[in-house]
């Protein structure tokens, strides 16, 4: 999957030819990989294990983790985590996992990071749904544009694919009141607008060029992750709009209005375990205590603790089985 990276081969006609190979391989392979299941299956069967022990070995995981995203792009190494568990536990063609983001956008390398490291998820053949109850603008919306399915509440705010900069200029100030300061750099466009130095037409134009690159990109980012939105279509919501879930859908940048809760319920009625990825948390005495809680150790021996999930006998469950990390 290469789909959220930049694609400048895009429309070369070798290029296409051996995607639909690529696509066809992966096809057989999921395949392969099922007929295999049968197998093994029909063997447990005939070796005389019980229906409850296969279904319990066989049974599917859906991984549910959130991320409340902010502007400064805070929370990825949390994120990264629980991507590596997703990753390094589920199952290809058998597992899925479930992110709910909530989140305005923000730091464009921040969030572009953010996106590249739920594409991992893909990339190991688990199904990958982002839920979006709130809000997923700009930052939030190239996160979740990579998810194979993407479900929003009716009134979420979705879109805002676009580049936004402000840089406050004091020169004039600083000027008037007989203040200097001095910017020293290399490069004729180390700095072509800060908050200090006069701003020239040159500084302001190479700064816009600079940001509509940014935007070209972002655009390639969700064409390339959401087909539908490919060629013409992507200028049609690429303005920096922002809409509703129900008129995003019509445009293509949503599949289906639906809260993360009422997927969830739907995971669990198809037979899924739900193991929702938190952050542990241990309460401390004195004044740390008295202070409120502070970031505790992981739980150790994660695979472990799936492995019981998946092997032991069925019995009453809450909604979601938690499972902590640092």
């Amino acid at each position: 999957l290469e789909w959220a990276r930049l694609d400048v081969t895009g429309d070369i006609e070798d290029v296409k030819k051996a995607r639909k190979k690529e696509a066809k391989d992966r096809k057989d392979k999921e395949k392969k990989e099922k007929e295999e299941l049968e197998k093994r299956v029909k063997k447990d069967l005939e070796a005389g294990r019980p229906i409850k022990e296969i279904r319990q070995t066989y049974r599917p995981v859906c991984f549910y983790f959130k991320f409340d995203g902010n502007t400064s792009g805070s929370g990825m190494d949390l994120l990264r985590k629980q991507v590596s568990l997703v990753v390094n536990q589920g199952r290809r063609g058998v597992d899925e996992a479930v992110i709910a983001v909530t989140s305005p956008g923000g730091e464009v390398s921040s969030y572009g990071l953010a996106a590249s490291q739920l594409v991992r998820i893909r990339k190991a053949g688990i199904k990958l749904v982002a839920c979006v109850d709130s809000i997923a603008a700009s930052g939030g919306y190239m996160m979740v544009s990579v998810a194979d399915v993407i479900y929003a509440a009716p009134f979420a705010i979705v879109g805002s694919i676009g580049v936004l900069a402000q840089i406050p200029n004091f020169h004039r100030f600083l000027d008037r009141h007989d203040v200097d300061a001095y910017t020293f750099t290399a490069g004729r466009y180390k700095r072509t607008v800060d908050p200090l130095s006069e701003v020239t037409e040159e500084g302001k134009a190479k700064f816009k060029e600079e940001l509509e690159e940014i935007h070209d990109a972002f655009k390639d980012h969700v064409s390339l992750a959401r087909p539908k939105l490919g060629g013409d279509n992507i200028e049609s919501v690429a303005t920096g709009e922002a809409w509703l879930a129900v008129q995003a859908k019509e445009r293509g940048l949503v599949d289906e209005i639906m809260t993360s809760d009422e997927y969830l319920d739907s995971v669990r009625e198809r037979g899924y375990d739900i193991i929702e990825i938190l952050q542990r948390r241990q309460q401390r005495h004195g004044l740390y205590g008295a202070l409120g809680d502070m970031p505790g150790v992981a739980a150790e021996s994660i695979k472990g603790v799936v492995d019981g999930l998946r092997t032991s006998a069925e019995k009453p469950r809450p909604s979601y089985t938690p499972m902590a990390i640092s």
